[in-house]
Order: C-alpha cells, then structure tokens, then sequence
C-alpha cells in the first residue's frame, strides 16, 4: 500500500482535505501548549522590573528609576535559568514520548510546570524563585519537545506546517498576555505585582492538561508500540472516517512500512542519530539542531527578555506600551506566516525572513548608536524597525523552526532527533539570555554595547540565509514518509526536482526505496 496513490502524494486518501475539521481542530488544540511558553519568556521581562519585586528581591539603588537594582549576575541568573531547565526538559522529552507516549508526555509535563510555578509564587527569595524557575523549565522543555512531534504526527500532509506553526502563534499570544497583564500590575506597590502575574500560569497549565486528557495519542506513536486496535481508533478520530475505512487502513499501512523499514536497521539510539549512511540521518539531526539554534541566535528573545530594559535605556517612555506594541506585531504577523508556510512553502520564506531580519537589524544597530536619547524621531525609527524586524521574524523563523523539527526525522529516531533539536534551541536561549546584561549594560564588568548588540544579531541573521540555502529542502505537501525518501535520494540543496516527482506521482516511495536499496548494493 505505501507505493499506491496515497504514498506518492496522488489520489484522495487520508490527506485529502476532506470534511476532517474535527480532527484539525483536536490536533491545533494542543498548541496551546504555547502559551506556557511564550508566557513564562514575557512574563519575567517584565516582572524583574517592578518595583516591589526589586525591593523584594534586590537591593536599594538610588541611582535607578525605583530606587532598588539587582546585579548584572543575579539578573542573567533569574532570566537564563528557566532554559537551563528546558535543555534537560528536551532532552527528557525523547523517553518520555517513546514510554508514556505523546499525549500522556504533555500532561506529565504539566504537573512538572505547576510545581515550579508554586515555588515562584510563593518566593520571597532569590533561591526558591531560582529553583522554581528551573522546575518550570524541565515543563517547558518537555512540552516544547513532545506538542510540535504529536502535531506533525497527527496532522494531515496537506495542511501540516500550518498546524504546527499554530504552536508558535500561542508562544506569541503566551508573550503578548503577559506584556497586558505587567502593565496591568506593575504599579501595585505589594508582592501581588509580581505574584498575580506568575500565578495565572496555573490556568494555562491546567487547561492544556484538562483538554490533552480528551484528545486521541498520536497514531504513530501507537503503531510503534504494537497497538493496531488504539491506532486504528485513534486516526478514526483524527480523520472522522470509521476504523476500519480503506483510507484509514492505507494510512497505516504506510505508517508500518515506513517503521518496519527502521526497524530492520536495528533499535535505535542517540548514536543512530548521527549515522552517515542511508537516510542522511546525521544530516538530518544537525539540521534541526542548527535551525532552533539560528532560530535564538535571530535575537528574538533578546527584545522579550530585556526589552523593557533596553526601551527604558534608550529613552524610550513607557517602555511597558512599546513592549505590549512588539508583541502585538508578534502576534498577528504570525498569522501570514501559518497562511504562507503552506502556500509558499518552508525554504522560500525562511530566506526571505532571514535577508529581511538581518537588514533590519543592521538599520536599528546604526540609528542606535548615531542618535541621543532624547532625539524623538530617531527612537521613532529604532521602534519602527524593531517592529518590522518582529514581523519578518514572526511570519518566518518563528514558526517554521518548529515546522521544519517536526517534518524531517524518521518515526525510528524521531523522539531522540526532536529532543536533542529542541534542547539545541533551549542552549542557545540560556546562553544568549545570561550572556545579554553582560552585553548590553553599562554596568562594572559588562560590555556596555546596548544597541550596538544589533550588529551581532546582524550578522548571525546573515548566517540564518546561508543555513537554509544549503541544508534546508522544501518538504511543502509532502507526507512525513515521502520526506523520509527525499532524504534518502537527493541533497537539500538539489531536492526541488525530486519532491516534484513525489507530489506529481511520478516517483512512488515503493520505487524510490527500491531504486535507493540497488544502488547502495552497487
């Protein structure tokens, strides 16, 4: 069956956009799973600058607009600390899916992001905020490994970037709720300023986990466990076609395949995602970790961690609407780029994003260091470009990162490569986030470069286009098992003709396999 119509991208099949929004909607429901995300990076921006929780958790400053500061090193501590716990979340992420499963990984991760939410809100001290931070991490480590895999897992070929790239739009909408609710709160001279803010995590938390409960577990997931019965129900569900629906029966047998031929390369490891021979999965594994690595070193974070900061340092009055400002431009720019991912198509707008991103950042390092603060035109541009420099991020890198680590690993190793992609991402957010205030503040110790910092992220953007030139294909339309023998045939940088070939049905996943196996004998 996995050389038939349904295989070779041709045909009806399950993949057809058929009347199946039920199912969509179930899979699009767990991205918000997001907004544990996105939520927890705004939040602290903004929390580490109010008043009360400098007093509470500083010391008096009277050189600083409240009256208290903390150092450059507690600062870093506070803010890169949570990606230090989501690096070794990642990493949990590939056992935690491979045993408990996709679905049953989230809500576990759930509870692990509660436990340190309780701690934040509760602390009135550096060390338990610390420690809290890092329990909230392992939770949003984990989630950010386990929902992008059960999406591409449970979403329909012709519809699938867009479905994970809803993962992304709820980080936006995670960073924008908590730019409103810091405004909201900033001025409440009480440890309520910070602790209203941080608690409201808990009803993020406990609707992903109360809604995940209802949802199917990914169908590949369950063949790979030997569970025909529960995959055979679970992408009834998804497809709303009866189990035993020919559609839904091809579907799995395409799944099988696809698993029967890993599986006759032996059990796998984390070494196995790193072999050089078929399947170019070392290729692979160093392509998703290298795109959230660019993804970071984009300098995305750098505007919702210290936004609010640099804002405040470069003259700019209310820093707290200007940073509500760049979150709008996040939110709704996404939308273009979860329409585009699946029109365009992934490479095409990852170049695009990155040319975009670098000349942006360019243009914001040289207005920042030729112009005063008080000059009001010039901070009028300096926001102008941030914001344009979000929305290239936000319809570009920002979701298709995720697209791309959810599309281009076999189901054999697809949990390991997946979580050693997301932990790259989470390295890089620590590293960036501590290493910032050293970077930008004019603090003893510290670099003092503020908007120069800008031409860094330049020139990192400027390695973005490079990147995705020679190591990302174009994977639009085409099922995760027709990716996996793109890979096995051609090279990123020379794959258009070949996925040609698969979508127009002239090469069958059966013949490209077979032709691939002869020529390895050769």
């Amino acid at each position: 069956m996995a050389g038939g119509p349904m295989a070779a991208g041709g045909g009806v099949g399950v993949n057809a956009p058929q009347n199946k929004l039920a199912g969509i909607l179930m899979t699009v429901f767990s991205a918000f799973g997001g907004i544990l995300f996105g939520y927890d990076t705004g939040v602290i921006g903004g929390v580490k600058e109010m008043k009360d929780w400098l007093r509470t958790f500083g010391h008096p400053d009277p050189s600083a607009l409240t009256g208290f500061s903390i150092s450059s090193s507690t600062e870093s501590l506070v803010v890169s600390i949570l990606s230090a716990g989501t690096f070794f979340g990642a990493l949990l992420g590939a056992p935690i899916a491979d045993h408990v499963g996709r679905k049953n990984g989230i809500m576990v991760a759930c509870v692990v992001f509660v436990i340190g939410v309780a701690m934040q809100t509760a602390s009135t001290s550096i060390p338990l905020f610390v420690t809290g931070r890092v329990f909230a991490g392992l939770g949003v480590g984990l989630v950010s490994c386990l929902i992008p895999m059960y999406q591409s897992e449970c979403s329909p070929k012709w519809i699938r970037g867009a479905v994970v790239s809803t993962y992304q739009w709820t980080i936006t909408i995670g960073l924008l709720l908590a730019a409103i609710v810091n405004n909201g709160t900033q001025n409440i001279d009480s440890h309520a300023s910070y602790r209203i803010p941080t608690a409201l995590q808990f009803v993020w938390a406990a609707i992903l986990a109360g809604g995940m409960f209802f949802l199917p577990e990914s169908p590949r997931f369950l063949i790979k466990a030997g569970r025909e019965a529960d995959a055979a129900h679970s992408l009834s569900r998804l497809t709303r076609l009866a189990p035993n629906d020919p559609e839904v029966q091809a579907e799995l047998d395409e799944i099988r395949t696809a698993l029967e031929a890993e599986r006759a390369l032996g059990e796998s490891s984390y070494a196995d995602c790193f072999k050089m021979g078929q399947g170019k999965i070392a290729l692979r594994t160093l392509s998703g970790i290298f795109i959230q690595a660019w993804q970071q070193l984009t300098g995305i974070n750098f505007i919702f961690y210290y936004g609010t900061t640099f804002f405040n340092n470069s003259g700019i009055k209310n820093a707290f609407i200007v940073t509500i400002a760049t979150n709008v431009v996040n939110v709704f720019m996404t939308l273009p780029g979860m329409y585009g991912v699946e029109r365009y198509g992934r490479r095409r707008l990852l170049l695009i994003g990155a040319a975009g991103m670098c000349i942006c950042e360019y243009i914001v390092a040289i207005v920042g260091v030729t112009i005063s603060v008080d000059n009001l035109a010039g901070q009028r541009v300096l926001i102008a470009f941030v914001c344009i420099y979000i929305a290239f991020f936000a319809s570009t890198w920002g979701p298709i990162a995720w697209v791309i680590t959810g599309e281009i690993f076999p189901l054999q190793v697809r949990a390991k490569a997946m979580s050693l992609s997301v932990a790259s991402n989470w390295l890089w957010n620590f590293a960036i986030g501590y290493a910032t205030p050293f970077l930008v503040n004019k603090a003893p110790g510290s670099a003092g470069l503020q908007a120069k910092v800008f031409f860094i992220w330049g020139s990192t953007c400027l390695g973005c286009l490079v990147f995705t030139y020679f190591c990302i294909p174009e994977t639009k339309g085409l099922s995760l098992e027709q990716i996996d023998v793109m890979y096995q045939n051609t090279w990123p940088v020379a794959a258009a003709d070949f996925r040609r070939q698969l979508m127009a049905g002239e090469v069958t996943q059966e013949k490209a396999e077979s032709n691939h196996s002869h020529g390895e004998k050769a």
